[in-house]
């Protein structure tokens, strides 16, 4: 009796315990839990942000009378489901009927499974890019996968891709991607000869520009030094004291000074006051091809064909750096106020980016397959251009990034010059002379200009060209003797002149 009363204690006792458990936490717990609107969509809305957001912002699909919500925390619009009576119906039979999700209650209707309908299939296939729906003609949506791997990539390469196409009525938005365009060139009047000047009684192999604007300096091989009036085209003066063609002027713009170097190893700094060599620079073990001077700094930098480029103090002749790595003949040099300060460009057909400070290469540049023979820096981008037989091509400071070719110019180009305006000369050893678009790279103009009387034809060579320093006239060194100077045609205008714009000849060759 003791047994059966102390088993009757401890039975109501847990009885109880369970009671006030049930009692505490659910008020009916044979019942299931009564669905709620409110927290379901709110459910459904951050379902709907967390896997698939890449999607959502696409337009919703409408087929046929059913205007979908565009509310985004409802699942209204995103379901294409056939209704009751168009498709048939599988019951689910089995001794544990399911809802279709959790927290939805079972009732008759959550136990019928019904087939996505004809529409709802054919609208997925519309939203599909034209090129992917003949690609996977068989195929009637997209996975899961596919939309992960695809959403939004157009708009974030490129954020004016998606486009809107009318297809069969219905307005939908497709991740397409266009093809790239090229940027249409801006127009540039023409150039036409304005000059003619003689004087020199060889090969004129070098220019310089003085800061003032008012006259220029030539370099020829009949080893003199010409100084002529810019505006009238007159010989002021001429210097001798070279026992060999003069490959490189340079005029500064911090001191009355001009600094000359030839192929007789001499580099010589010239005093314009007094018109007569005050120092030399003794070092070169062969000819001095180029010559150019630092703009912030007094420093002379000089190129050769010993491979080498040297760093002079203008003031103690002092040899600062002798700047080796180059194996054949260094043909051109450049000087800058920003790193990297020095530019060379070589008959190894490599281009050096130099550290002044520590005399060593920072960067070497491969990409052409022919000598190097000039380079020029626009005066106003953080960008150079180096010219050779093989192609023009164009790189970005300061570690030399490829950005394009400029190809067309078919010979060994041995002068470019460039404006403020974008407007790129190369100069090539055929007599031709290519005006370019530098932003597209687009050839607008090619002149070949008649050598002077008396020259053979073979002699239209042309070594050097600049701008002068207001921009609006072009001088050229050539192989017949004589100095000519271009002016852009006033009277030319974009009607009169158009740009003949072909988007396949701005291919960029990128290697």
């Amino acid at each position: 009796l003791l047994q059966d009363v102390q088993k009757h204690s401890v039975h109501t006792l847990v009885f109880r315990s369970l009671k006030r458990t049930h009692d505490v936490f659910v008020s009916d717990h044979a019942k299931s839990i009564a669905h709620d609107d409110e927290s379901h969509k709110l459910k459904m809305g951050v379902k709907l942000k967390a896997e698939y957001d890449a999607v959502l912002h696409l337009p919703i699909l409408k087929e046929g009378k059913d205007r979908a919500s565009q509310f985004p925390g409802s699942l209204e619009g995103h379901q294409n489901y056939a209704q009751p009576g168009e498709d048939p119906e599988y019951l689910i039979t089995g001794t544990h009927a399911y809802p279709s999700g959790p927290g939805v209650a079972l009732t008759a209707d959550t136990k019928i499974h019904r087939n996505p309908s004809e529409t709802g299939v054919h609208s997925m296939t519309l939203a599909l890019p034209p090129s992917q729906a003949r690609h996977d003609a068989t195929r009637t949506a997209a996975s899961v996968a596919d939309i992960h791997r695809h959403a939004g990539g157009a708009e974030r390469s490129h954020p004016q891709s998606t486009s809107l196409m009318e297809g069969g009525g219905t307005r939908n938005s497709t991740l397409m991607r266009r093809a790239p365009t090229m940027p249409k060139p801006q127009w540039h009047p023409p150039w036409k000869l304005f000059r003619v000047i003689s004087g020199h009684l060889g090969w004129v192999r070098s220019i310089a520009v003085e800061p003032g604007n008012q006259w220029f300096v030539t370099g020829s091989a009949d080893r003199t030094i010409k100084i002529w009036d810019l505006a009238s085209g007159k010989l002021k003066l001429s210097l001798t004291g070279h026992i060999s063609t003069v490959r490189g002027v340079a005029v500064s713009s911090r001191s009355p000074y001009l600094f000359s170097c030839g192929e007789d190893k001499q580099v010589k700094c010239w005093d314009l006051e007094y018109n007569k060599v005050i120092r030399h620079y003794h070092g070169h073990l062969s000819a001095v091809y180029d010559l150019d001077l630092h703009p912030t700094i007094d420093v002379l930098v000089t190129c050769s064909r010993d491979a080498t480029a040297r760093v002079w103090d203008i003031r103690t002749k002092a040899n600062v750096h002798t700047l080796t790595g180059h194996t054949n003949t260094v043909a051109t040099v450049r000087c800058q106020a920003a790193e990297p300060q020095i530019i060379t460009g070589s008959h190894d057909s490599t281009i050096r980016l130099w550290d002044l400070i520590a005399g060593k290469t920072r960067a070497t540049l491969t990409n052409h397959k022919k000598s190097v023979r000039t380079l020029v820096l626009h005066p106003r981008q953080y960008t150079f251009a180096s010219g050779s037989a093989d192609n023009i091509k164009q790189w970005m400071f300061p570690d030399g990034s490829f950005i394009q070719n400029l190809s067309g110019h078919n010979a060994i180009i041995n002068t470019l010059a460039v404006n403020s305006d974008g407007v790129l000369v190369s100069g090539a050893d055929n007599g031709t002379i290519h005006m370019w678009d530098w932003r597209t790279g687009y050839n607008f103009q090619r002149i070949h200009a008649a050598v002077q009387p008396g020259s053979l034809d073979s002699e239209s060579g042309i070594f050097a060209c600049m701008f002068d320093n207001s921009e609006s006239r072009l001088i050229t060194a050539e192989a017949d003797k004589t100095i000519k100077v271009y002016k852009e045609d006033d009277t030319a205008t974009e009607e009169s002149h158009p740009v003949n714009w072909k988007p396949e000849i701005l291919k960029r060759k990128r290697f």
